[in-house]
């Protein structure tokens, strides 16, 4: 594939844009620290690989042309992101403890960036987009698809942490009720703009 560094150019812009899964990891940061943060980032970038997979297959096609599929999606993945961004609003402010770190779900979080990812159709439609662009159908489709994937998947642990490094920066403000007030408003805030954002879009 000569022009995989291309590719690789578009996922790191892809990445680092702003979304769903960059708020869940900063929120998390912020709140548990770069550790406490690691559930989430695994759970987003699995959650590639099962949206990679049904972009690859005839389902991908059908959520792709298929204005009532797409419908059904848009509206499971806007319920769940307001669903997180209501939960997180409401959540007591956490007292952060410079000396430990807050003991986390990182199942549960595994759980939450699994399903931001798979709920969104927007991560189906990239790859449906991608793909065609950068795979060489005369070669071996299947070595170009682990390729693509795992190198998307990579980028964002990779992306997702230094992220998480960034907002863990910032905890020692953060360690008061008015900072973990803030927190818990914008991205609680951010997660239902998100959601609505969503439930509006069209194909």
């Amino acid at each position: 594939m000569g022009s995989y560094f291309l590719f690789l150019i578009i996922a790191i812009v892809t990445v680092l844009s702003p979304g769903p899964g960059v708020i869940l990891t900063l929120t998390n940061a912020i709140r548990f620290g770069v550790s406490g943060a690691i559930g989430g980032i695994m759970g987003v970038a699995f959650g590639t690989f099962i949206v990679a997979g049904v972009s690859a297959t005839s389902l991908g096609i059908i959520l792709a042309t298929s204005s009532v599929a797409f419908s059904i999606m848009k509206f499971v993945g806007a319920a769940y992101l307001i669903y997180l961004g209501l939960k997180l609003w409401r959540s007591p402010v956490i007292k952060i403890d410079a000396s430990a770190e807050v003991i986390t779900n990182k199942k549960r979080q595994f759980l939450e960036g699994l399903t931001l990812q798979t709920t969104n159709p927007k991560t189906v439609f990239f790859f449906i987009s991608v793909f065609p662009q950068f795979v060489d159908y005369s070669a071996d489709f299947v070595n170009q698809f682990v390729l693509l994937v795992v190198t998307y998947s990579s980028l964002v642990v990779v992306i997702h942490i230094l992220y998480a490094q960034l907002a863990a920066s910032a905890r020692g403000w953060l360690s008061s009720a008015r900072g973990g007030s803030i927190v818990n408003r914008l991205g609680g805030g951010t997660f239902i703009c998100f959601g609505v954002g969503l439930a509006s879009a069209s194909k």
